[in-house]
C-alpha cells in the first residue's frame, strides 16, 4: 500500500500524473518556441512534473536506482525553474535558465516515458528486450532515445533564442 492505495492503483495515479506533466509540458514547449508564456499551462506543467518526480520516490525500493537519480536531478532543475519564473520573473539571465531547466525536466520525463514504453508495451519490448532490473537496450532503443535527445537539444536551443515574452502574466 502507498498513500492508502494498492500498488497497482498508486502506479496508475503516478502514470496519469506523468502523462499530464508530459502533455502540458509539450504544449508549454511549443509556447516557448512561439514566445508565448502560457502561465496557466506552465503552472500545471511545473506542478505535475514535480508531483511525478516526488511520487516516484514513494514506490517501494531497497536501493538507490537510476530512476531515483533522475528524480533528484529533475526536482533540482524544477526548483531552479520555479525560482527563475516565479521569484526572478525571468529577468535577465533567469529567462534562459528557466528555458533550459524546464525543458531538461520535460526531457527527463520523456526519457523515462520511452524507457517505460519499451518495458511495458509488448511490441516495443520485443524490439529491445531487457533482463530486470536492467533497462531496455539494443539498437532500436538507442536510436529512439537518441532521436528524443536530438529533438530536445534542438528545441531547447530554439526556445532559448525565441522565448522573449513581454511579461509573464
Amino acid at each position: 500500500m502507498v498513500l492508502g492505495m494498492s500498488l497497482a492503483t498508486f502506479t496508475l495515479v503516478h502514470v496519469i500524473i506523468s502523462l499530464i506533466a508530459i502533455v502540458s509540458g509539450l504544449i508549454v514547449m511549443f509556447g516557448l518556441l512561439g514566445s508565448r508564456s502560457l502561465p496557466g499551462l506552465t503552472a500545471i506543467f511545473l506542478l505535475f512534473t514535480i508531483l511525478t518526480s516526488f511520487t516516484g520516490f514513494l514506490f517501494p525500493f531497497t536501493q538507490l536506482l537510476p530512476s531515483h537519480m533522475i528524480g533528484i536531478l529533475s526536482l533540482v532543475l524544477l526548483a531552479i525553474a520555479c525560482i527563475a519564473l516565479y521569484a526572478m520573473q525571468l529577468a535577465g539571465v533567469w529567462r534562459p535558465i528557466y528555458v533550459v531547466t524546464a525543458m531538461i525536466s520535460l526531457y527527463l520525463n520523456v526519457f523515462v516515458l520511452v524507457i517505460q514504453s519499451f518495458l511495458k508495451v509488448p511490441a516495443l519490448k520485443a524490439l529491445a528486450p531487457s533482463v530486470p532490473p536492467n533497462p531496455p537496450s539494443g539498437p532500436v532503443f538507442a536510436v529512439v532515445q537518441g532521436m528524443v535527445l536530438v529533438f530536445f537539444v534542438l528545441v531547447i536551443i530554439g526556445a532559448w533564442r525565441r522565448f522573449r515574452p513581454i511579461a509573464f502574466a
